[in-house]
């Protein structure tokens, strides 16, 4: 009897510590083992793993957690937060993707830095974390010369480039003394010295508002394009994303536009006559390889007389090798008729003609050839580069130039490239006024949210004409005009005002960094993409991907694509702030801010001034849970699939 009464009570306590460890395991799973302390959110509770591949890859049936929507179909609860090493991600320029997926790509033409876009299987279904410490970014203008360290930790180009006045890294603040490798002593001296060299009024390199748009290739952390801005032109930095890695990262941190592209094999994502001067110091670039391939894809998107000025050894070194590539350098744009409009010292300026003459005044067979009637320059997305010279319009051949305007006059004045979209000037200009006042209306909205330095660095999605920019003009921003690929290709219209732009696929993810624009201005993307049968989930994940914690995004789209995206607002934590009918069309216009949530390392990293912030997220964060709890039952089913 002792012996039997003695094992009855051992059952329930086996039976107990079963449980127990069943329960453990089950937690460990459910919360995502490895990893948990640096990706789990504490404001916005992670419901997702975010460690190993398999689970942040893109599955209709798994990879977000919904609950129930009154019949109507499912809304999604949260996503996953995407595993901390991630927080840099760029889907489509993700050099692991390339290895996981075993591209063969030829390193020598850079094909490694140019777009491979992951599969649908294999696209990111979780949200970008901060970096640990992230703190909303130094306003505009003093961000130019000064952003936090802990936003991009990476100090390596303050070393690398210490003797070049790159960057300097000073306690918690990255500094930009606005040095460069052929500018040591500043990027201001530098753009003064070549606007003396082409006998430009006071030295200043607009030239009285003709020149505006430059391109500058190989641009470093962009204090060439930063110094620009206070000569009213604008400057697109490329760099790729090569062993200088975040480059453009710091550009876009600093406030200065900039772009990840290469020049490789394809066309860069801008029509032909974008640009009234290209710019390479020290850029490293083989500008005789393939026939002059890169320099012809420079001379595809200057503009008639515009020029390239280049800064490089070949441009004054005595040595043997640089002097055989100066030699076959000059042969190589002497029979691209360009002619040296200056050269001083390290620096040579090139210039393109006004006009066809000199083109079809070469010999028969010279080389590089003029380009097929049937090759549409302004075909750019996806497409390859051509080794041939890509002639001017009838109309830019006769007038000698573009006929643009000098800026500021040319924002507003009809560009002489609406004709070939069938565009009326009364088109334009009304056009121009509506969202002129789209934008009052907007700023209305906004201005119990924002500052005059709120919001520096703005996307507009589908840019069309570029109206929506031009009527920021007054207002210390930039835009990032973006043309989709399946429309009319209008950024050329964009380019002709003196703005600037890309054209992009948002069934793809947009080259840059995550956590880079203050505002994204979404005026029927969500609708056009849904009729190409892309997802709005991906674009949604995509948009607060590339918002700063605190940005906006204007949606104005049907009131069917409004209510969708405000199913999503808790699952991505933005935060509704305003939603209005325009009166004057079908829209619905919704505004909603990206909340500023933290990781669990973030928080730790803290300083003592930023206690009551803490609390404040960690208030949100028991509330979170509270809510989460009282409907676990449904996404503790889920996370069994997941798994």
């Amino acid at each position: 009897m002792r012996g039997r009464s003695d094992g009855g009570k051992k059952k329930p306590v086996i039976v107990l510590v079963c449980v127990a460890a069943v329960v453990l395991v089950f937690v460990y799973l459910f919360f995502g083992g490895s990893n948990h302390g640096a990706s789990a959110i504490e404001y916005g509770r992670k419901l997702g793993l975010g460690g190993d591949d398999d689970d942040t890859k893109k599955d209709d049936t798994s990879t977000s957690f919904y609950v129930e929507d009154g019949g109507n179909g499912f809304t999604p609860r949260s996503f996953p937060v995407c595993d901390d090493r991630y927080s840099e991600l760029i889907p489509c320029l993700d050099r692991n993707l390339i290895y996981q997926l075993r591209l063969k790509l030829d390193l020598s033409l850079m094909e490694h830095y140019e777009r491979h876009c992951p599969p649908a299987e294999r696209r990111f279904n979780c949200l970008i974390p901060p970096p640990p410490g992230y703190k909303i970014p130094i306003k505009w203008p003093k961000s130019r010369d000064e952003v936090w360290k802990v936003n991009i930790p990476h100090t390596h180009l303050a070393h690398e480039k210490s003797d070049q006045n790159w960057m300097v890294v000073k306690g918690e603040k990255i500094n930009f003394p606005g040095g460069g490798t052929h500018f040591h002593y500043g990027a201001d001296k530098y753009i003064a010295s070549m606007a003396n060299m082409l006998n430009f009024p006071n030295n200043v390199l607009n030239n009285g508002g003709r020149l505006r748009t430059f391109l500058d290739v190989g641009c470093g952390v962009a204090s060439f394009g930063g110094y620009l801005l206070a000569s009213d032109i604008m400057t697109m930095s490329l760099a790729p994303n090569d062993v200088h890695q975040n480059q453009i990262q710091f550009a876009l941190e600093r406030g200065i536009p900039a772009y990840l592209g290469v020049l490789g094999t394809k066309r860069l994502p801008y029509p032909s006559r974008s640009f009234e001067l290209a710019h390479c110091s020290r850029c490293r670039i083989d500008w005789l390889q393939r026939d002059g391939i890169l320099l012809l894809e420079l001379d595809r998107v200057l503009r008639p007389g515009g020029y390239f000025a280049y800064s490089s050894p070949e441009a004054y070194a005595q040595d043997e090798e640089d002097l055989r590539i100066w030699r076959e350098m000059s042969a190589l744009v002497g029979r691209m008729c360009w002619t040296i409009a200056a050269k001083r010292n390290q620096t040579v300026i090139w210039q393109k003609p006004l006009t066809n003459d000199c083109y079809l005044e070469r010999a028969p067979g010279t080389q590089p050839p003029l380009c097929n009637s049937d090759n549409d320059p302004d075909a750019v997305y996806g497409v390859n580069m051509e080794a041939c010279i890509t002639q001017y319009t009838d109309h830019d051949h006769k007038t000698k130039g573009s006929g643009l305007a000098p800026w500021p006059d040319r924002l507003t004045s009809p560009p002489p490239r609406l004709a070939d979209f069938g565009y009326s000037t009364d088109m334009f200009e009304k056009d121009t006024e509506t969202w002129r006042q789209r934008v009052d209306t907007y700023w209305d909205l906004l201005s119990p949210k924002i500052q005059s330095d709120t919001i520096r660095n703005i996307m507009d999605m589908k840019a069309h004409m570029g109206s929506f920019a031009a009527a920021l003009k007054d207002k210390d921003v930039w835009v990032m005009n973006v043309v989709p690929e399946d429309g009319p290709n209008t950024l050329k219209l964009i380019y002709d005002r003196g703005l600037m732009g890309a054209v992009h696929s948002w069934c793809e993810a947009f080259s840059t960094y995550p956590r880079t624009y203050d505002l994204l201005h979404a005026w029927d993307i969500i609708s056009d993409i849904k009729k190409r049968g892309c997802s709005a989930e991906d674009l949604l994940l995509e948009m607060d991907r590339i918002l700063r914690p605190s940005g906006f995004v204007l949606i104005r789209d049907k009131q069917s694509v409004v209510d969708l995206v405000k199913k999503y607002l808790k699952a991505l934590h933005w935060e509704a702030v305003e939603t209005k009918t325009d009166q004057d069309s079908d829209d619905v216009i919704l505004i909603v801010q990206k909340k500023l949530w933290l990781t669990s390392e973030s928080l730790r990293d803290l300083d003592d001034d930023d206690d009551e912030a803490k609390k404040a997220c960690l208030q949100k964060k028991n509330n979170e849970e509270n809510s989460f709890l009282g409907d676990s039952n449904r996404n503790i089913q889920r996370r069994k699939f997941v798994l």
